[in-house]
């Protein structure tokens, strides 16, 4: 007996089917990918707690009671409220509490830095790449210049000299970074400059900074974001090893990197004093990566 094909979908339904799949929310899409959904979790909890640091600890990151010192992860406390959880440091301050308040300053460290990175390098990744010529080749040569120079022995050289604070932390890594912009952000330039709309945008008289920020620009955000989330993890890695050395953030304030430095003592006697810290970096730039990823996906070709 002869069988009848089923009807295929009309012009009109694989239409619709396409518009319904664009509609999809990003949050819906990032749903779907475990791995992505548990990176941005993981994330969101971390911003959570940096954000609201003292409502959320457990305990007082600053204060010290040497009768606690050094204490493993459980203890109870000693005024009878919530335990030492991940244990406490040296001078008997809590560990998680230490490490909720260093998020906020590693995360704030982090973006601060790329934002100001970003910012610089796409603009004169944008000039470079649109104008060509003398311009192109005095930003390129400049820019091969700084990154055949190791840019960690830059920041601490330059630390070194300046002295490890906050500020001089962010405008450090702001200096170090912002060549990766540059060179993708001229890369992407060099293709767009040739589309057809941009060449009608300069046949009708659009100015140039018109043609560049209303033409270009929104067609470079989906790399960059995806760079600057990448490269997130690689300032955090990086303010990390600075404080770590000595020459990032400096008390009263603290940061990951800085507990990993006082804990290196007492590595015998104190694990946790390394580990949690270090698990706490390790999970973020893991994160940070794995999120990139996905979004790269995203943005590209679709199959």
């Amino acid at each position: 007996m002869a069988t009848l094909d089923a009807p295929r979908p009309g012009p009109v339904a694989a239409a619709a089917d396409l518009s319904a799949a664009v509609r999809v929310p990003p949050w819906r899409r990032l749903a779907g990918q475990k791995l992505a959904a548990a990176a941005a979790l993981f994330l969101l909890l971390l911003s959570i707690g940096a954000v609201f640091g003292p409502l959320v600890s457990p305990h007082d990151p600053h204060l010290i009671d040497l009768s606690m010192r050094n204490l493993p992860p459980g203890t109870a406390a000693a005024d009878g409220g919530l335990p030492h959880l991940l244990g406490t440091d040296a001078l008997g301050r809590d560990v998680l509490s230490r490490i909720i308040l260093g998020a906020r300053v590693t995360l704030a460290v982090g973006l601060a830095s790329v934002l100001l990175s970003g910012v610089v390098g796409v603009a004169v990744g944008l000039v470079a790449g649109h104008y060509r010529g003398r311009t192109d080749e005095v930003v390129m040569r400049f820019v091969d210049l700084q990154m055949s120079i190791p840019s960690l022995l830059i920041a601490l050289l330059v630390l070194y000299v300046l002295g490890g604070s906050f500020l001089n932390v962010i405008l450090v890594l702001a200096v170090i970074r912002w060549m990766v912009y540059t060179r993708l952000t001229r890369g992407l330039m060099l293709t767009l400059r040739e589309q057809l709309y941009v060449e009608a945008a300069h046949a009708i008289g659009a100015r140039d900074l018109r043609v560049i920020f209303r033409h270009m620009l929104p067609n470079l955000l989906s790399p960059i974001l995806v760079l600057a989330t990448l490269e997130v993890a690689t300032v955090l890695l990086t303010e990390s090893s600075l404080s770590f050395l000595g020459l990032g953030i400096q008390p009263p304030d603290t940061s990951w990197g800085q507990m990993l430095s006082e804990g290196r003592e007492y590595l015998r006697n104190a694990w946790w004093l390394i580990m949690f810290p270090g698990l706490a970096i390790l999970f973020t730039a893991l994160s940070l990566n794995i999120l990139a990823n996905w979004m790269r996906e995203r943005s590209g070709p679709q199959k």
